[in-house]
């Protein structure tokens, strides 16, 4: 299952790299393609692909944003309005405007290059989010226990609020519950409601 979507999923990255490239391109020149050490099953570090989505001094600007929001102690960095997004800004009467990057976000489009980290066998199609590595690190050994398993493009909790979910702990136990009851039938349910998921924008930011 993982190779013949792995396969169709690069197919389609493929043909979305000319227009999602050219947008990104003429919004914030640079590269359209993003990588970043993650960590995957049991520790294995690898590079994840994306789309790129955020300004070229996003990894930079993050450390500033954490402490500014009050989550420089955090297992994980989420910002409802984050200004590192290509063409987010804040307009005069207070309501933030969605760029080019804000859409590539909210309709998953920056997670299709990772269709090719499948194919290479760092990651599957379903099961948990890989973490960074300076996550990683302070990680408990009750957290890292959520990367016993194969990160995957999607996942349960993916499916079960998206980026509404800020608790790192319920991060956790979803994550947990998912590799504990794992089926292949299960599997199958998440990517179909991945899809449902996408298109109505839940739990977009």
């Amino acid at each position: 299952m993982d190779i013949a979507g792995g396969l169709v999923g690069s197919l389609i990255t493929v043909i979305l790299t000319i227009p999602v490239g050219l947008a990104i391109f003429l919004s914030d020149p640079g590269p359209i393609f993003f990588s970043q050490t993650r960590v995957g099953e049991n520790g294995k570090k690898f590079q994840i692909y994306k789309f790129r989505s955020m300004y070229m001094d996003a990894e930079a600007r993050k450390q500033q944003l954490a402490q500014e929001s009050g989550q420089e102690d955090q297992l994980m960095f989420k910002l409802e309005h984050d200004p590192r997004i290509i063409g987010q800004k804040q307009l005069p009467n207070g309501k933030w405007k969605k760029g080019v990057g804000g859409w590539i976000r909210d309709l998953s489009i920056d997670e299709f290059p990772q269709f090719f980290n499948v194919l290479k066998g760092d990651m599957s199609l379903v099961g948990t989010r890989p973490p960074t590595v300076d996550e990683w690190n302070r990680y408990e050994p009750f957290h890292r226990s959520r990367m016993s398993t194969k990160p995957g493009i999607t996942g349960l909790w993916q499916v079960s609020g998206r980026s509404k979910i800020r608790d790192f702990d319920t991060v956790v136990r979803l994550d947990r519950e998912y590799i504990e009851n794992w089926s292949l039938k299960q599997d199958i349910h998440i990517l179909f409601k991945t899809v449902w998921v996408v298109l109505n924008r839940n739990g977009a930011m």
